[in-house]
């Protein structure tokens, strides 16, 4: 990973391409906010216009400041948001890092709730201690299991399954309580689960993981080889995607990994406005997007 690192910043070092050079610290931190509906079949009217904000690959560490993080969540509450939904990888190669992101992310504000799944680096400093602090700033983690989130007389199933490259997912306890003919949004840090979780029927799959590429260098086969190296098709890097019937979000994710640099690929909220619609029809739009502070 050293010697990959070391690589990366000699190439980035020769190239005219540098995102440093103007200016270093703007660049290196953008933040786009990226809005997407989302059709369902199954959803219940209640809960038509639901605004739900996706918040990944925080990576709090060497290279995402406490700073940078909070503020994040400062975004994230401004949008004013029903559900937040964390999809993993909070921390960065330390358990130090720990509980101060938690504490941060407790500081999120949503009117139906607050769900977070796990990361494989989560996983590389301690899952459970991640997963207990997250639970102390009342933050629910979803590891392998379903809530129901309520409106009115109505309800969705929301599950998450722990990470898919550790081999610690299970779809199946996750969505045994799911109803059927219930709209189910799944939370998994990693986008490879979204085929197995269209043949369990999900509607809705939210993933990180990918970092959208990070180096989306002209020309350059990065983001496909960072995609196979991860174990995922490459056309599963980031935004919307379809699986038969199941659709998928993939943000590009906070944080950085390897390098602190992201080139032609800021950092993404995405914020998902859930609506009704047929089965068969897919968004209209392309997802438009704002620079957030």
């Amino acid at each position: 990973m050293l010697q990959l690192a070391r690589n990366f910043r000699a190439l980035l070092g020769q190239s005219t391409l540098l995102p440093f050079r103007q200016p270093r610290t703007r660049r290196r931190h953008r933040l786009v906010v990226t809005h997407q509906s989302i059709y369902l079949s199954h959803l219940p009217g209640p809960f038509a216009g639901l605004r739900l904000v996706h918040l990944s690959d925080i990576h709090h560490g060497l290279y995402t400041s406490l700073e940078q993080v909070e503020r994040v969540v400062d975004l994230a509450n401004r949008l004013c948001p029903d559900v937040v939904a964390l999809t993993g990888d909070f921390v960065t190669q330390s358990p130090n890092y720990i509980a101060p992101v938690a504490r941060a992310l407790g500081r999120l504000q949503a009117r139906l709730g607050i769900f977070a799944v796990l990361g494989n680096h989560d996983f590389r400093v301690g899952a459970d201690a991640v997963a207990a602090a997250l639970e102390r700033h009342g933050i629910e983690v979803l590891r392998n299991r379903s809530v129901q989130i309520r409106s009115l007389q109505a309800s969705l199933t929301l599950a998450g399954v722990d990470d898919f490259s550790y081999g610690q997912d299970s779809l199946r306890m996750a969505l045994r309580q799911t109803i059927v003919q219930e709209a189910t949004i799944l939370l998994s840090h990693n986008p490879a689960v979204a085929v197995q979780a269209a043949a369990f029927g999900v509607d809705l799959v939210l993933s990180g993981h990918t970092h959208g590429g990070q180096l989306r260098l002209i020309r350059s086969s990065f983001p496909r080889a960072f995609a196979r190296r991860r174990g995922l098709r490459p056309r599963f890097r980031h935004g919307w995607e379809r699986v038969g019937d199941t659709q998928l979000y993939i943000s590009r994710g906070i944080g950085t990994v390897v390098v602190p640099v992201r080139f032609r690929c800021p950092a993404e909220i995405p914020v998902l406005r859930l609506e009704t619609r047929n089965h068969q029809a897919d968004p209209t739009s392309e997802p438009h997007a704002h620079a957030g502070s």
